[in-house]
């Protein structure tokens, strides 16, 4: 079976996310969408919400399953069996951070597989959609209409 994880913190996940969880299905047999904890970040919302919201916008993409992790995602790799990455990238300067964590990731036997955003959702980031709705700003072609009414439940 062909599986590949596509990790992040999806605080909250946005349609640019789902773009490249959505075409990275189309090649794998399982995707692992893996919620990442990450310490030094201030999340807005829990990684229990974050899975629910993962799980509510991918639900008619049976071969995603979504779990969360701590720690590398080559030593989550290891520990699940799954020997490829899938990664999105924006912009140039995505690519040259990205491509240095590929190439030590490869050396522990983990592929990575790029994917160019949709132009539609190049200038996407979940600080973006979180400033915008603090706001009230229109994000509607941003996220889905669920993980809009739970920014909206949670800035309130």
């Amino acid at each position: 079976m062909r599986r590949a994880v596509c990790p992040g913190s999806f605080d909250p996940v946005t349609y640019g996310h789902l773009d490249i969880i959505k075409r990275a299905s189309a090649h794998f047999d399982e995707v692992v969408v893996a919620v990442f904890i990450n310490s030094t970040k201030q999340s807005l919302f829990t990684v229990e919400e974050r899975i629910e919201m993962i799980k509510e916008t991918t639900k008619e993409l049976p071969n995603i399953k979504v779990d969360s992790w701590s720690g590398l995602t080559v030593e989550y790799c290891k520990q699940n069996k799954i020997d490829v990455i899938t990664k999105g990238l924006r912009a140039v300067s995505d690519f040259d951070y990205e491509l240095q964590q590929a190439q030590v990731n490869l050396q522990a036997g983990v592929d990575t597989m790029f994917m160019a955003t949709d132009p539609a959702h190049s200038f996407l980031s979940s600080s973006l959609v979180k400033e915008l709705a603090k706001y009230n700003g229109d994000i509607s072609k941003m996220v889905p209409p669920s993980v809009q009414a739970a920014l909206a439940s949670k800035l309130k």
